[in-house]
């Protein structure tokens, strides 16, 4: 069984109910993470803030291309 990483509660995940792609949340404090896996199932964290180096990063390609 899934846990999450934030509060340590068991996530309710129906292996057979989700797909790649699938964002879950944690019924106890919110968090949500991507399914990035079946078998076996894998989940990421859903970040809500861009990391800053991702801003920094398109300003630089855009720099490049003007």
């Amino acid at each position: 069984m899934a846990i999450c990483f934030e509060c340590e509660n068991d996530l309710n995940i129906d292996i057979d109910e989700v797909e790649e792609g699938d964002i879950v949340t944690c019924d106890e404090c919110g968090t949500e993470y991507e399914v990035v896996g079946v078998e076996p199932l894998e989940l990421t964290k859903v970040d809500d803030e861009p990391d800053e180096d991702d801003d920094d990063d398109l300003l630089g390609d855009n720099e490049e291309e003007a």
